[in-house]
């Protein structure tokens, strides 16, 4: 979405990799456990490496175990840039990694990253000021190599105060004739609370934990399960959602085909970084790999 081609996209999970093909044939998905990628073919051809590292070592919902979680994929980013050595990185994590827990692991990071070479930025960014409808912080660093002119800027924050949960899934509540779905889109006046993907350890899906499901409850949404359908002409109550609806919160188009398992698709949506952000950091990473020329003909 922000002008870049594909050279190569590295996913552990097969049912993931499936919806990649999926939507995009076009796309060279590498189904396999990033540990064993080797990045040094790639070298010097590469100008934006990205990737969302996992986030359980270092959410709050969690233990926050950092270095000392198997599931800390920090080391192989480190080793994938020192392969590649792209004109820029993009990584993505949740608003934990930025706590002051992980000080220590924090400083080693950006101490490796600036030792390969990269001038760094970071930022804390909210899913909301970028025209997603939904509170969800994520910690963003972007880095730009030592011998490349470094004008990279986060985004502008961009003005939704319009874009509410009950306009956005409107359309989708009333896909079956439900004649209570204006009352439910007043009440559904605000964004959304952070969606959850959960993961392979828990059960079904769901809108996260109790504290997140009151929240989903004042607007009006049934957060212990997702629904298959949109409610029907005569339902009376809290709907719950689809997956489609939540891909909609998530930011993603609605041409994206996730599948009809709804765990699967739950999982994806929730864990993805919403398309509408990584775009805007996307195209601030493109000018600033361009900013030798205008903004009107960087491509």
């Amino acid at each position: 979405m922000a002008g870049f081609s594909h050279v190569a996209l590295v996913e552990y999970e097969q049912e993931y990799c499936d919806c990649l093909k999926r939507n995009r044939p076009s796309w060279n998905v590498m189904c396999m456990d990033v540990r064993a990628f080797d990045g040094t073919p790639y070298c010097g051809h590469i100008d934006l490496l990205a990737g969302g590292v996992p986030c359980p070592p270092f959410s709050i919902a969690g233990k926050q175990l950092g270095n000392d979680d198997e599931r800390d994929m920090f080391p192989q980013m480190l080793r994938l840039v020192g392969e590649i050595n792209p004109r820029a990185v993009m990584i993505e994590n949740v608003r934990g990694f930025l706590g002051s827990t992980f000080d220590g692991y924090r400083r080693s990071i950006f101490d490796r990253l600036n030792g390969m070479g990269y001038n760094l930025h970071v930022s804390l960014l909210n899913a909301s000021d970028y025209g997603v409808p939904q509170l969800r912080p994520r910690a963003i660093i972007v880095g730009i190599r030592h011998d490349l002119f470094d004008s990279f800027e986060f985004p502008q924050k961009r003005d939704i105060s319009g874009v509410t949960v009950g306009e956005t899934l409107y359309d989708l509540m009333v896909a079956r004739g439900r004649k209570q779905a204006g009352a439910w889109r007043d009440r559904a006046n605000r964004i959304a609370p952070t969606l959850v993907g959960g993961s392979k350890k828990h059960g079904g899906p769901d809108l996260g934990p109790t504290r997140a499901r009151q929240a989903w409850a004042e607007l009006g949404i049934d957060g212990r399960g997702v629904a298959s359908e949109a409610p029907e002409q005569g339902f009376d109550g809290m709907p719950r959602l689809t997956p489609r609806m939540l891909a909609r919160l998530q930011g993603f188009p609605d041409s994206w085909d996730f599948g009809s398992k709804k765990t699967a698709a739950c999982r994806m949506i929730g864990n993805a970084f919403p398309p509408p952000v990584a775009k805007a950091v996307g195209l601030q990473i493109k000018r600033a790999l361009n900013s030798d020329l205008p903004l009107d003909l960087a491509v």
